[in-house]
């Protein structure tokens, strides 16, 4: 099993790494012994929607916390991001777009590479817009394209831009598509469109500026829907570029708010809503359980003779 992967030969060089965003420190944490156990790392944009992600693990693994503590946001003091751990459960908010999605993978990248935790799957569980996909149903993303349709995270870097492949794990997604039609919403998956901006970049035609018809607009959402673009969003590129990088096997997976070929506005109710954003979080939840029960179970005498166990055991008792 592989470890999260950092680039960067000045690393190993440093007294101190302080992850900053994060509220943490290698000179005041015993990362390896806070993270080292860590499996599974689910990322969505809001602190409150972690928080509740971690509350709802919690229940769904029977993770029971040491008597006298409680379930704690440990990047607090950062006042950036909210860090929640659960069992071998990791749950930070993203913010929202690239920028921020960026800065807080580096660090949670830097940090499970300290922490020496072994092949963690990353998920972001997030929010989108659907192209030709009804509000509710929940899109795991086959591709990450940017905003010129290219499968890349495009960056710019001391003044030239560098382009990074966007790629996710299809053996992760085809375990979710699996678990997903024992679910009772639909999953699809399909191409995800990667924008900078949530307006303009959308082709929404509601913000405070628009210099498009909605003609252009409809013309460019059939064109995405030809394409194969299922949703839209504002960090799947940065998020599996990334993860990528790191060696670490990750999906993106989104509920669908509004179908943008009927419109831009969100306009399900609040109750909705949440009903809604808590899909992918069940998803993601049953994936995790299954890898878990996968772990945690004991061969049986058939297995262990197949592989040689039960049958040096028998020679055993024979000598």
């Amino acid at each position: 099993m592989a470890l999260a992967q950092t680039n960067n030969p000045y690393l190993e060089a440093m007294e101190e790494d302080v992850l900053y965003h994060l509220g943490l420190s290698t000179s005041t944490h015993d990362l390896a012994a806070m993270f080292g156990d860590i499996r599974f790392v689910c990322m969505g944009g809001t602190p409150q929607r972690m928080e509740n992600f971690a509350k709802f693990i919690m229940k769904e693994i029977d993770h029971v916390l040491q008597p006298g503590t409680c379930l704690q946001d440990i990047s607090r003091h950062s006042h950036r991001y909210a860090m929640f751990k659960v069992g071998p459960v990791l749950c930070i908010s993203h913010g929202m777009g690239v920028p921020s999605m960026s800065i807080v993978l580096h660090e949670v990248i830097k940090l499970l590479s300290h922490a020496k935790a072994r092949d963690p799957v990353f998920f972001r569980l997030g929010t989108c817009g659907g192209v030709d996909v009804d509000p509710g149903n929940v899109v795991i993303t086959e591709e990450a394209l940017d905003g010129l349709l290219r499968p890349v995270f495009e960056n710019i870097i001391l003044g030239k831009i560098v382009q990074r492949p966007t790629q996710v794990d299809p053996m992760v997604i085809e375990s979710l598509m699996k678990l997903g039609e024992k679910m009772k919403f639909t999953t699809v998956t399909g191409r995800t469109l990667c924008t900078n901006d949530f307006y303009e970049g959308q082709g929404r035609v509601d913000g405070a500026f628009c210099n498009y018809t909605k003609e252009d607009k409809m013309e460019y959402m059939n064109h995405l829907k030809q394409v194969g673009v299922k949703n839209i969003e504002m960090e799947s590129t940065c998020f599996t570029a990334m993860t990528h990088m790191a060696k670490c096997r990750s999906a993106v997976i989104c509920v669908v708010l509004v179908n943008r070929l009927c419109g831009d506005q969100i306009l399900a109710t609040k109750e909705t809503m949440i009903e809604w954003q808590n899909r992918p979080q069940q998803l993601v939840a049953a994936y995790i359980k299954q890898q878990l029960k996968i772990e945690t179970q004991v061969p049986s005498k058939s297995e262990m003779f197949r592989f040689g166990g039960y049958e040096d055991d028998q020679q055993t008792e024979r000598t």
